[in-house]
């Protein structure tokens, strides 16, 4: 969310936070930028969550993954911040690291607002010599900033979308979908992306002198306690009460799978919020959709998924220009004392592309503390409750593309390497999960070639629907080289630098304060 401020905002898991406040220091990989740029202005009745939903959409075979996003071009300035905030937000589901707005006369009077209302509580934050500075030179891309990418997008072409169900990298236009009347049970104004006040009042102007559908529960949930004060000051709360609404408290709940309201077995949701992953909001046996607040408060008084305006369906072009990456070297790296320098084990498939961390670690345990032990029994199971029984301690798993998407979770790491995973293979991974599982001594690494071969020698399986896949046969992993040999054939993949070798060797970033602060 920081993006939309200008600012860089990336995850912080709770080994990263223990790390930086024993030392003030943090290790972060630069990663390549995308930038989007953007023309035009909204239509009527489109909104920021229609933006990302359409990006996450139109362009989801990673061409943004583990890149931070740049938005620019003269549409940013018809956008204001709660659409920022709705967008950059939601670029970690798109498959990027971060997203972020340059700063403008828009982002300045948004923070002499917060000044206004908080005060001293903001601290040293900001003063007022740095919002003059902002308004005479804002912060900004150098004039020669190299991009990989760049994808250019009309938002006159946006119209209300939605995505899923159960990806976001699915969507579809809500005038086509609402031909359908796909029937919901549940809908949900809830969440940091699209429950701050222009959200809730939005939602509540649709639901104004109307009554949510029998068989349909419409749950509510402000962002902040001062949020849902001020929706209760303009009235929106109430027409939202009057309505049908059931009101949650503020802050986090059925987005992350708590509290009351979540999904039960065949029923279907909307929601406002960013993630609609399988089992994420209550059972695998559920299927959720997201989409703006005015379409999900359209939604629970229609019955199905509907818009409040009639819409045209527009689906803007694909418009991208990408650069070729280069290709990993030849070069033999240098291995530290105590990494190995070879690794090999079992082959175990895990053929799902974007496999989330949900999928990997659900969120039925996510917030509770469990042995090692424990985890190791659970780990997968909202992916393939067989996973446990099939694997053994010294498997290599290889995964798809952009593998632990999703959360910052880092039991989603630890609760493979507590199973005895000797590493993690895949095409791509998610940039989060990369930190976490070396934050934890978990060694990954990147071999799309080999991923695509697995995925050719197994696709007999793989089509009969197998979450996990066993061949039988063994991987030999080469870190010297950097290659990988499976079945007589090598593969190359990027050489695993100093960094990540440390954290291995130290067994993740916890021992490696330790040592550095002289606690062992």
């Amino acid at each position: 969310m920081y993006g939309a401020l200008g600012a860089l905002g990336t995850p912080v898991v709770r080994t990263d936070a223990a790390a930086i406040w024993a030392t003030g220091e943090f290790w972060w990989q630069i990663p390549r930028t995308v930038q989007v740029v953007l023309h035009g202005d909204l239509r009527d009745g489109a909104t920021g969550k229609d933006v990302i939903v359409t990006l996450c959409g139109l362009y989801n075979q990673g061409e943004v993954l583990n890149a931070v996003v740049e938005f620019a071009g003269p549409g940013v300035a018809s956008l204001g911040m709660d659409a920022r905030m709705s967008i950059s937000n939601m670029t970690t589901e798109w498959g990027a690291l971060a997203g972020w707005f340059p700063a403008d006369d828009i982002t300045v009077r948004y923070l002499r607002q917060r000044q206004a209302v908080l005060g001293e509580a903001l601290g040293g934050r900001y003063t007022d010599a740095d919002l003059k500075r902002w308004t005479s030179e804002p912060p900004q891309p150098d004039p020669d900033a190299a991009y990989a990418a760049r994808i250019d997008l009309d938002l006159a072409e946006v119209s209300p979308h939605v995505s899923g169900p159960d990806t976001v990298q699915v969507m579809r236009s809500v005038a086509d979908i609402e031909r359908d009347r796909v029937a919901i049970h549940k809908a949900y104004l809830v969440s940091c992306v699209n429950s701050r006040l222009e959200d809730l009042e939005a939602a509540a102007r649709v639901l104004r002198g109307k009554r949510v559908a029998d068989g349909v529960e419409l749950y509510v949930a402000a962002a902040s306690r001062e949020v849902q004060r001020d929706a209760e000051a303009s009235g929106a709360w109430g027409w939202m009460l009057e309505a049908g609404a059931r009101p949650l408290p503020p802050g986090c709940g059925p987005c992350i799978g708590l509290g009351a309201g979540l999904l039960e077995p065949g029923e279907v949701g909307i929601s406002a919020t960013n993630r609609n992953f399988k089992g994420r909001m209550g059972s695998r046996e559920a299927q959720c959709y997201l989409a703006s607040p005015e379409v999900v408060a359209a939604s629970a008084v229609a019955g199905y998924i509907a818009g409040p305006h009639p819409s045209d369906g527009r689906r803007p072009e694909r418009k991208l220009t990408e650069l070729e990456a280069p290709a990993p070297g030849d070069e033999v790296v240098a291995i530290r004392d105590g990494f190995p320098a070879t690794i090999t084990g079992r082959v175990v498939l895990v053929p799902q592309d974007n496999l989330n961390t949900d999928g990997i670690y659900g969120k039925d345990y996510t917030y509770r503390e469990l042995s090692r032990d424990e985890m190791a029994k659970v780990v997968m199971e909202n992916y393939d409750p067989g996973f446990a029984a099939k694997t053994a301690p010294g498997d290599v798993l290889v995964g798809g593309w952009n593998f632990g998407t999703g959360s910052s979770r880092e039991q989603a790491a630890t609760a493979l390497q507590a199973k005895g995973v000797a590493l993690v293979i895949a095409g791509s991974f998610s940039q989060t999960y990369l930190r976490n599982a070396y934050n934890n001594g978990f060694p990954c690494i990147e071999c799309p070639a080999l991923v695509t071969r697995l995925k050719e020698h197994l696709a007999e399986a793989i089509e009969a629907g197998e979450p996990t896949v066993i061949p039988g046969d063994e991987l030999a992993i080469d870190f010297a080289r950097s290659t990988a040999t499976y079945r007589g054939e090598t593969f190359r993949f990027p050489a695993l630098g100093s960094v990540p070798q440390a954290l291995v060797v130290a067994g993740g970033i916890e021992n490696q304060v330790r040592a550095r602060l002289g606690l062992n």
